[in-house]
């Protein structure tokens, strides 16, 4: 059974006495462990496809099955048990807490869901162990983004949710902040889906999913994905 599951899934917003269809209608299935890159223009629908999943937004219509069961049907409490206990957030801006050091930002997890990971364990995968007393405000624009996902996966998420996570960063920066996330597929298991526009990430992914129009055109499997260092950045 596939971790993921969308059936027939639509989202339709009222613009005044208009109908926009942001997503219309889609089918996907997702793996665990699985790396996955969702690819398309601005305006295709790959936000809308991300919020849903991660319970930020419901379908007008269809199913949204994770783990066999049917989050558009949670209520309030329900959603924010699921997002705590399964979803990890990545956003593009990244959201620390310039009041509290980069161990309390993590730390904060603690308050929130059942089994987090050590904050300490999770520094080291992102290489910040050294920076765990520091401010944000004497973090790299790159440092702050693997504080944030050092975060994300001290919650000990099923899936981790990222959108843009490298749209401020250099390129050098970039490759290193997705050598992390890469690197918890791989090795933790996580099933990590990145909206993008950048198509050399895509080039890393088991799985690319085209988005256009509020339809998925195309689902890419790729058996031999490249790494970090094979992608010419």
């Amino acid at each position: 059974m596939s971790l993921i599951e969308f059936r027939n899934v639509s989202r339709v917003y009222k613009v005044g006495d208009h109908e926009q269809k942001a997503l219309d209608g889609i089918d996907l299935n997702i793996e665990e462990g699985k790396f996955i890159v969702i690819l398309g223009p601005s305006g295709a629908g790959k936000s809308t496809l991300l919020n849903l999943l991660g319970g930020l937004d419901s379908p007008t219509s269809g199913k949204i099955l994770v783990e066999g069961r049917d989050i558009a049907n949670l209520n309030g409490n329900e959603l924010a048990d699921y997002r705590a206990q399964t979803i990890g957030f990545v956003f593009q801006s990244y959201n620390l807490i310039p009041t509290l050091t980069v161990y309390e930002n993590i730390a904060l997890v603690k308050e929130i869901v059942k089994n987090p990971l050590s904050v300490k364990d999770m520094l080291n995968e992102v290489g910040l162990i050294d920076h765990i007393d520091k401010f944000p405000s004497e973090l790299s624009g790159g440092e702050q983004q693997r504080v944030s996902i050092a975060r994300a996966l001290a919650k000990n998420p099923k899936i981790l949710l990222c959108d843009e996570p490298t749209g401020a960063l250099d390129s050098e920066t970039g490759a290193v902040v997705l050598k992390v996330l890469l690197n918890m597929a791989r090795n933790y298991n996580k099933t990590i889906i990145i909206v993008t526009h950048n198509q050399n990430i895509a080039k890393m992914a088991d799985q690319i999913i085209r988005v256009k129009s509020g339809h998925i055109r195309e689902i890419i499997d790729q058996d031999k994905p490249l790494s970090v260092e094979e992608v010419d950045w």
